[in-house]
């Protein structure tokens, strides 16, 4: 997409979108935000959470990475940009739920199975980053066993990461103290690009069902 189209996509938003909500807006700006969820999902381009779920502006806090992952907290003096969203969203905005949304041909859960990434220097902080998802790999290839189908490998990896960073979530101690309290819920979602079903995940079950 070149920038222009952008230029003038802003230009029409300005003209429909915005004027026939400007007192939403308006309210926003007055009031400030107070989303009730946080939105954890992936960067890739084809996943648009206020798109997918037909929100609003000021519905949710959203935060987007590579492949949705959730770094455990880590007491440190480091830079920490997804953790630091995600303790503004919890013990700031106090949102009520949180939801860490995967999706089907997650090119992240693809990346795990690349070898060849920790020889390429200007990806060195990507494969790094990707060291979140090897316990779902891990998990996957577990499951397979002999199974050579790589599709169906890669769905089990992307689901089963899903889980994983549910648990990471809980190594913050904000979090596992609220979800013990009962004042917040954490969800697993999959987005499917291919026909724009979400499932969730059923943690009594462990498996994941649709939404409907």
């Amino acid at each position: 997409m070149h920038i222009d189209k952008l230029i003038k996509g802003n230009k029409k938003f300005r003209n429909t979108t915005f004027s026939n909500h400007k007192e939403d807006f308006d309210s926003l700006v007055k009031y400030g935000q107070k989303p009730e969820v946080l939105f954890i999902g992936c960067s890739d381009s084809r996943v648009v959470p206020d798109l997918i779920v037909d929100s609003s502006p000021g519905d949710m806090f959203i935060l987007r990475n590579i492949g949705n992952f959730v770094p455990p907290h880590k007491a440190d003096n480091d830079f920490h940009g997804s953790s630091a969203a995600i303790e503004f969203a919890v013990s700031a905005l106090e949102v009520k739920d949180i939801i860490v949304c995967g999706h089907s041909y997650c090119g992240a859960c693809e990346a795990l199975y690349d070898d060849t990434l920790k020889s390429k220097p200007d990806l060195s902080h990507v494969s790094k980053w990707l060291e979140l998802g090897l316990k779902a790999k891990e998990q996957a290839i577990l499951e397979l066993e002999n199974n050579n189908n790589t599709e169906h490998l890669l769905r089990i990896t992307e689901k089963a990461s899903i889980k994983f960073q549910l648990e990471n979530l809980l190594t913050y101690p904000a979090i596992a103290r609220r979800v013990k309290e009962k004042s917040l819920t954490l969800h697993g979602w999959y987005y499917k690009i291919e026909d724009g079903t979400i499932e969730s995940y059923c943690p009594q079950d462990d498996k994941f069902v649709l939404l409907d």
